[in-house]
């Protein structure tokens, strides 16, 4: 099939494989996976992406919101959904394509249970992050709610590590990970049920010690956005040359003329700007983009729908490939640039941008 598309987001399915097994290899064989695909899989899609973790064995799928949860099931995707924040007016939507809320409040659990419908849950608990979750002083009142309504199946316990990044946190981590299980102990001894918990996100499960009992969530790490030598970059962000031409010492290039050329210069127009995800701050000769390997800075100011970069030393023309991130050229190494995450760069792209999945 012909692609007429000339900005595209290219993703290695192998790539995301390969780091899938690495991954698994370093969990115990008992822990299960939870593949993170909310905000479209991090900007990469979500459908693709989620059809071929299912196949590789991934256990559930995290996503936001239940319309997410919504299009995946659409799309024919089978294993549990665990949607994060269902919100309050979604209970039946939920309930009728067997999608499993966070709860993480009296107000959610009560509308739960008031509905009177078999529905598996999750429930969370807040360990010193402060967003969402159960206190750990709520436990009586969740175990009376839970008893008094068998229609609630409780699927696992979950909380989230603040920092597990940082290695100059590890001591509140670890706090963090002694209280949650602390608290998951309590609740079974209470219930008297065996629940599974998780705690652990990518940087987690990569960091810390794994119990044998415990699920983890993976996201940034299945799609190489992590600086880890065992873990590839699985897309690249790639566009061409729309127009070149040459400018003179003391001409003006881009809105508010906010590039006076220095010299002589040749310039190329690319067709992808803010609208599509690129961040602002990469203009005026703070970010690059690369032209048959060669870094070209971007000049002037980025617009909606294109850049212009110097390429006064390289040999191209229009139609010519413009790489803007790639494994080669990564997007961790383009956010410490930026002083961001690679998280917020691609999940920012713009879905009118092609992606286009492939196998080596």
């Amino acid at each position: 099939m012909t692609n007429s598309h000339e900005t595209i987001l290219h993703v290695n399915l192998d790539t995301l494989e390969a780091n899938f097994n690495f991954l698994k290899s370093k969990l115990p064989n008992a822990v299960k996976t939870i593949a993170v695909v909310k905000a479209f899989a991090y900007g990469l899609g979500d459908i693709e992406i989620s059809k071929y973790l299912e196949k590789l064995g991934v256990h559930a799928f995290w996503v936001a919101d239940f319309e997410e949860g919504v299009q995946l099931r659409k799309k024919e995707i089978t294993k549990p959904i665990i949607v994060a924040n269902a919100g309050y007016k979604s209970v039946n939507t939920i309930i009728q394509y067997q999608l499993e809320p966070v709860i993480f409040n009296h107000r959610l659990l009560k509308l739960y249970a008031n509905c009177k419908k078999k529905v598996s849950i999750h429930l969370k608990f807040n360990t010193g992050m402060n967003r969402y979750g159960f206190e750990t002083t709520d436990i009586q009142d969740i175990v009376s709610t839970l008893k008094n309504n068998p229609q609630l199946n409780i699927e696992s316990v979950c909380s989230h590590l603040s920092s597990s990044n940082d290695s100059n946190k590890d001591g509140f981590s670890e706090q963090q990970i002694q209280q949650f299980k602390y608290l998951c102990k309590n609740l079974e001894d209470s219930l008297g049920i065996h629940i599974p918990f998780h705690i652990m996100n990518s940087n987690g499960a990569m960091r810390f010690s794994v119990d044998s009992n415990e699920w983890v969530r993976l996201g940034i790490a299945l799609y190489g956005g992590l600086d880890h030598p065992n873990l590839k970059q699985i897309f690249s962000l790639k566009s061409v040359i729309s127009q070149t031409r040459f400018v003179k010492k003391g001409q003006k290039v881009g809105y508010q003329n906010s590039f006076v050329a220095d010299k002589d210069m040749h310039i190329a127009v690319i067709p992808v700007g803010y609208a599509d995800g690129l961040n602002r701050k990469l203009g005026n000769q703070n970010g690059q983009v690369f032209i048959k390997d060669t870094a070209c800075r971007i000049i002037g100011d980025i617009s909606m729908d294109s850049f212009v970069a110097d390429i006064s030393e390289v040999s191209a023309q229009e139609g010519q490939e413009v790489t803007i991130f790639s494994p080669k050229y990564s997007v961790s190494k383009l956010a410490e640039d930026l002083d961001t995450i690679p998280y917020e760069i691609i999940a920012t792209l713009n879905r009118r941008i092609k992606r286009i999945y492939s196998k080596e």
